[in-house]
């Protein structure tokens, strides 16, 4: 009998875990996943469960601070999930199969003040440190100015990207172009691959709060409508190029957030085409639904809904919101992970 999951990989999707937790990456594989990424929520949970202690241990008996234990950690649980997947990046001559390592949010924390060229200095630095020599790692940056300014280097210089934290179509042209420079500086296009994450249920998060007045048919549908002008926008640019191994959109945030709605809301609208990088609650709770997804990446909300979203969403500001929001999550949890591996050296 076909899976919920299978029949949405057949539907053309690529699913991807949200986690690299040892044993999901393994279970999840088993069932079609195809690939993996990482940030420092996820990083910071695992340590948090006691299962890396011993990790910790062997790094601070080498005399290692806090913040190098955090860094080999995630580089060993990346390099993990990387092992489960590498058949598949095989397979496919490098077009699935990657897992994603997400460079030290910390640069962007406004507390550090660190002037804009340093910050982009040092993505290149850390981007060229974690992401050479990995066939199937992609170095998730984040779609800051300094990140997007880090983009042509890293790129020319042979690392598979990951752009992350994209919520406009701003966002994603300014990181596009930018690959695709550093694309062009290449001797050979052939091993080009890149991934544009957009975030999907915090757009609807920040509608139901700042944009109330929304009508019930259009409230909660901007996510999916945002992604989907992007997705598309993405295609059309890339179709021409003839290239040997897709650049696609990630789905990512697509576990729902309101309560109201049904937990595979994001990847049903989504199947058919690019790469879902879902929760793992979320893929058991796919999984659980007995659904056959078809499908749906081409289907569109009415035209009136479109048109009220086109009248009332400034996305300028939606942008400033939710790019300060996401750097807080991710720059939070780095900092709270530090001050856990602290806590945990000092038992050793």
């Amino acid at each position: 009998m076909t899976t919920p999951i299978e029949t949405l990989i057949q539907a053309g999707t690529k699913v991807w875990l949200d986690s690299i937790d040892p044993q999901l990456v393994d279970s999840n594989y088993k069932l079609g996943v195809s690939g993996a990424t990482s940030n420092p929520v996820i990083v910071s949970s695992l340590i948090e469960s006691g299962k890396f202690d011993q990790w910790i241990e062997e790094l601070t008996s080498e005399g290692k601070e806090a913040h190098d234990i955090a860094w080999s950690i995630t580089n060993r649980m990346v390099q993990n999930a990387q092992d489960v997947f590498l058949p598949v990046w095989e397979k496919t001559e490098g077009n699935d199969g990657y897992v994603s390592f997400e460079l030290d949010p910390l640069l962007e924390d406004p507390e550090l003040d660190m002037p804009h060229d340093e910050r982009v200095a040092k993505y290149i630095e850390l981007g060229k440190f974690w992401g050479l020599g990995h066939k199937n790692r992609m170095i998730k940056v984040p779609a800051t100015p300094a990140g997007i300014d880090a983009l042509e280097e890293l790129c020319a210089a042979g690392i598979t990207l990951n752009v992350t934290l994209i919520f406009t179509m701003r966002q994603y042209h300014a990181a596009r172009e930018a690959v695709w420079r550093g694309a062009q500086r290449r001797d050979s296009q052939d091993a080009f691959k890149s991934v544009y994450s957009i975030f999907v249920s915090r757009v609807d998060v920040y509608t139901e709060k700042h944009l109330p007045n929304l009508s019930d048919a259009a409230q909660g549908t901007l996510g999916i409508v945002n992604a989907k002008n992007i997705w598309k926008d993405n295609d059309e640019f890339w179709k021409p190029k003839n290239l040997k191994l897709q650049q696609e959109m990630i789905f990512a945030s697509t576990g729902t957030k309101l309560p109201s709605d049904p937990p595979w809301k994001y990847v049903a609208a989504f199947a058919g085409d690019g790469i879902e990088t879902n929760p793992p609650k979320t893929n058991d709770q796919v999984q659980e639904s007995g659904k056959t997804f078809t499908k749906q990446i081409d289907q569109w909300p009415p035209a009136d809904v479109l048109e009220e979203l086109e009248a009332n969403v400034d996305y300028v500001q939606l942008e400033k919101v939710l790019m300060e929001e996401g750097i807080a999550k991710f720059a939070d949890p780095q900092k709270a992970l530090l001050k856990l591996i602290e806590s945990k050296k000092a038992t050793v």
